[in-house]
């Protein structure tokens, strides 16, 4: 071999080193996604266990709204004296507000913990990114079962009757978790979208205020001006309460579980890509 071929291939390139895929970016499978869920609800649950406080809202919160509306303003509006009926009423109506308070807690989480780096750690393992969200809104899931637990056992202790069975009660419970979850997705993205805490509050009230009291949640709709009226049928936390209603104390219910339902798949469809994808590309 001569002395310039020689000099060639002693000076040729190294091959370039192979990059690999950023942590996160490759194909997870089913059961990698569940266990990485598992462990997520793990830490947010001991989180919860280390800081008790932050269940405050979801223990103290059934029990005032409960106690306000029934006393404050069941009178004025069932009649003097007929709270009793009046508890029927806005028990499970409560049911449904229930979620939109707890989904609003989730957005303003999920900002505190970016603010805190928490959420760029878990964007740094190797972890899909819809597992983190996921998991946040499994354990806040569990935290809204435990509010509505406590505002059934207050509507139990103010008289609140059960008009059709049990197993329909569960399942305005169940419906309500359904929907609840549905909401924290919105959260999660004003919570990915906003910059700071306090502006995630103030908007998720914007919206929760029109919302919860533009319902049928505290008063029946043939109260309310026209308009108003046009407003609350299509208002979906009137479906859910309205849903609620009829399972506990009988009646139609077929549309009002359908139309709830199908507005939770909506929101669900619609705004879960959306936070997912922000969580990937927030800085």
């Amino acid at each position: 071999m001569s002395t310039a071929t020689a000099t060639t291939t002693a000076q040729s390139p190294a091959p370039a080193p192979v990059k690999s895929a950023p942590a996160g970016e490759g194909r997870i499978g089913l059961r990698a996604n569940l266990r990485h869920i598992g462990a997520l609800v793990r830490r947010n649950a001991l989180q919860i266990k280390q800081d008790p406080e932050s269940m405050f809202d979801a223990v103290l919160m059934p029990i005032v709204f409960t106690l306000l509306f029934v006393y404050v303003f069941g009178g004025a509006i069932s009649g003097k004296g007929n709270q009793q009926e009046y508890v029927n009423y806005v028990i499970p109506g409560l049911m449904a507000m229930q979620g939109m308070n707890i989904a609003m807690a989730v957005g303003t989480g999920v900002n505190d913990d970016f603010k805190k780096g928490v959420m760029d750690r878990f964007r740094s393992m190797p972890i899909a990114r819809s597992s983190v969200l996921i998991a946040k809104i499994v354990v806040e899931v569990g935290r809204m079962l435990v509010a509505t637990t406590i505002l059934l056992g207050m509507g139990f202790l103010l008289g609140l009757e059960i008009h059709t069975s049990v197993l329909e009660l569960l399942a305005a419970v169940g419906l309500s978790m359904v929907f609840g979850a549905s909401l924290m997705w919105i959260f999660i993205l004003l919570g990915l979208t906003m910059k700071t805490a306090q502006a995630v509050q103030g908007v998720a009230m914007l919206v929760l205020m029109p919302l919860q009291f533009g319902s049928s949640i505290f008063a029946p709709p043939t109260t309310m001006p026209g308009w108003l009226q046009s407003f609350t049928d299509y208002n979906p936390l009137s479906n859910l309460a309205d849903a609620a209603r009829s399972l506990i104390n009988g009646g139609p219910v077929a549309h009002s579980v359908w139309m709830t339902l199908g507005w939770a798949a909506l929101i669900t469809l619609v705004t879960a890509p959306l936070a997912v994808a922000k969580f990937r590309k927030k800085t």
